[in-house]
């Protein structure tokens, strides 16, 4: 094992003041110590998780949703700096860095990347868990979202700008376009009738009728073209409208 723990006490209990039921994701290839840190994180009622693969750890960052990234450095195919950039480029999500690299030049590196923290192995159980737990509570003490983007058929969602984007390749919305598309993909392959969009659409003060929305689901599917996904949205002769996974 290449983390030696130290001889440390644990506290039972939820820290005060922030709800712990929360998802951590930890990108570390050594098993000891990711099980090491599942069996303790999961005693606060944290729920723990890692990448089946680690040439893919983006895709199963955006399936789980977590509220706290816990990156090695030295790892499989490409190394966490990597793969912070990669979830710091769609993600304000909370990430700490746990290596045995104990260049000071690591630790710049990994804040100048975005990183929150950065413990180095040997670390200490208690003293990683303190972090965490000051990490969470400082993040989500006023209920913020873990993250801004949603998946769909390989593309990136990011629903604060209002864009989607796939294989290096980005398509800007409008504002009624995007508001279509984020609805029918959380709709997770459901039939949105046509009069329920037009509803959300009036009730989000983006005045339609049904030829407006005729004419914006036209101008998405165009716009979609561009990414392959024109097919994505399905209508549903006499019902609505879908988003299907292809």
């Amino acid at each position: 094992m290449n983390a030696t723990l130290l001889n440390s006490t644990y506290s039972s209990g939820k820290e005060e003041g922030i709800e712990m039921d929360m998802t951590i994701f930890v990108v570390e290839d050594d098993i000891r110590i990711f099980d090491l840190l599942k069996e303790r994180l999961e005693k606060w009622s944290l729920r723990v998780t890692r990448p089946d693969q680690f040439h893919d750890v983006l895709g199963p960052f955006l399936y789980e949703q977590p509220h706290l990234v816990i990156l090695d450095i030295q790892l499989p195919q490409y190394d966490g700096y990597h793969w912070c950039r990669e979830i710091r480029a769609i993600s304000k999500v909370p990430i700490l860095f746990l290596s045995s690299r104990d260049h000071p030049m690591d630790m710049v590196m990994a804040m100048n990347m975005g990183a929150d923290d950065y413990i180095q192995k040997p670390f200490n159980m208690d003293v990683l868990l303190a972090k965490i737990q000051a990490i969470l509570r400082r993040t989500y003490a006023y209920g913020e979202e873990a993250a801004d983007i949603m998946e769909w058929n390989g593309a990136l969602i990011d629903l604060k700008r209002g864009a989607i984007r796939k294989d290096g390749q980005e398509v800007e919305l409008t504002k009624n376009e995007f508001y279509i598309l984020a609805v029918l993909v959380k709709a997770k392959n459901e039939i949105i009738p046509r009069h329920e969009l037009i509803r959300k659409l009036w009730e989000d003060e983006q005045f339609v009728n049904d030829n407006t929305l005729t004419a914006n689901i036209t101008r998405l599917r165009q716009k979609l073209a561009f990414l392959q996904l024109e097919e994505a949205i399905v209508t549903k002769k006499g019902m609505g409208y879908m988003a299907i996974t292809l």
